[in-house]
């Protein structure tokens, strides 16, 4: 890899770290980044995916004032996270990777659409703004089960989804929430991330890359991501994820 592409990557591995842990859809930045340099479809979100595990860890420690008192619920949803990212890898690996360019521009065009949508979400998540207890309802599981796979298979917006479904399904404050969603989005990276290394091509040089960054990005987002002004984030992100659906097609 020539210098430019080693620091544009790791810069896009700070990004998504960042946004990962304010507003959860930094593969909208990595992907498409290794799409540009020349990787594979799967084989970029296959080394997205390893890359992107230790922003999910250094955001959760920037978390951890409102983790506390949710040892229970997080260990029970990150089972859930878990699991379905076991199944997305796995459907990653066993559908042909044609399937794989063929979907992945609708996934990337419903977290665009989540993302712009995204002030709207909030104010409907506004309303279960009730309390913190430690209850975890059935359909809180399956949600978070389902946004597993969905992370499993391809993560962009995952932290979206989980933070909706956790908004609907859990009785806390937001940001005790998205606390929460920092670490089962990590999860499933994590579970679906040694999955790959086992039995996927992982590029390891653009994954060590995105790592070093988004362990950057992650602090940095649970420090200071809430200051970013949210509407030129979400303007990134939609152009990013504009251009990635331009190469896919």
């Amino acid at each position: 890899m020539s210098p430019w592409h080693i620091a544009a990557i790791f810069a896009a591995g700070i990004a998504a770290g960042t946004i990962n842990t304010v507003v959860g859809s930094g593969t909208l930045i990595t992907f498409p980044t290794l799409l540009a340099f020349g990787y594979a479809p799967v084989t970029a979100n296959v080394s997205n995916t390893v890359g992107l595990v230790p922003g999910s860890v250094s955001g959760a420690i920037g978390y951890r004032r409102e983790l506390r008192g949710q040892r229970e619920r997080v260990l029970t949803l990150g089972l859930a996270a878990g699991a379905g990212g076991i199944a997305g890898a796995i459907l990653l690996l066993v559908l042909p990777a044609s399937a794989f360019k063929a979907i992945v521009p609708f996934f990337i065009a419903l977290a665009l659409v989540l993302i712009v949508t995204q002030k709207q979400i909030n104010r409907m998540l506004g309303h279960h703004r009730r309390g913190d207890g430690q209850a975890v309802s059935a359909a809180a599981l399956a949600g978070t089960f389902l946004t597993g796979i969905y992370g499993g298979y391809f993560g962009a917006a995952q932290g979206i989804l989980m933070l909706s479904v956790l908004g609907l399904t859990v009785d806390d404050s937001l940001q005790r929430l998205n606390a929460v969603k920092v670490v089962t989005a990590g999860i499933t990276n994590l579970i679906a991330g040694v999955v790959f290394i086992f039995a996927a091509h992982v590029a390891w040089a653009p994954a060590a890359l995105i790592a070093a960054g988004s362990m950057i990005g992650g602090v940095l987002g649970a420090r200071f991501g809430r200051r970013l002004p949210p509407r030129a984030l979400r303007a990134l992100i939609v152009i990013v994820g504009i251009v990635a659906i331009w190469r896919l097609v």
